[in-house]
């Protein structure tokens, strides 16, 4: 369903432990200049109807009603000139101009 990066995976570890929480929520919401745009949050516990998603170490819980929309998605996490962060590789999106949001 989603794949992430073992460079992804790190970051998100980091995160999980500093938080002492299970896992990272992996969403999308309304937003962005092309009407959709993605969520991410540290989250305590899984809620009884979310998928769970195991990889490199991380725990990952999607909402059913995202699942079609997230599927196949690969996530990376870059450091270049401007920053780092988390980027989304979506097979089931079309991204907008701004390159945050997608349709």
């Amino acid at each position: 369903m989603i794949h992430l990066t073992e460079t992804a995976a790190s970051a998100m570890r980091d995160a999980i432990t500093s938080a002492g929480v299970q896992g990272l929520r992996l969403g999308v919401q309304a937003g962005g200049c092309a009407g959709m745009k993605y969520r991410m949050g540290l989250v305590r516990a899984a809620q009884p109807d979310d998928i769970v998603v195991e990889q490199h170490g991380v725990m990952l819980f999607v909402e059913p009603a995202d699942e079609p929309r997230l599927k196949g998605m690969t996530v990376d996490f870059v450091t270049d000139a401007g920053g780092a962060g988390f980027t989304f590789d979506n097979p089931n999106a079309q991204r907008c101009g701004c390159g945050k949001s997608f349709c």
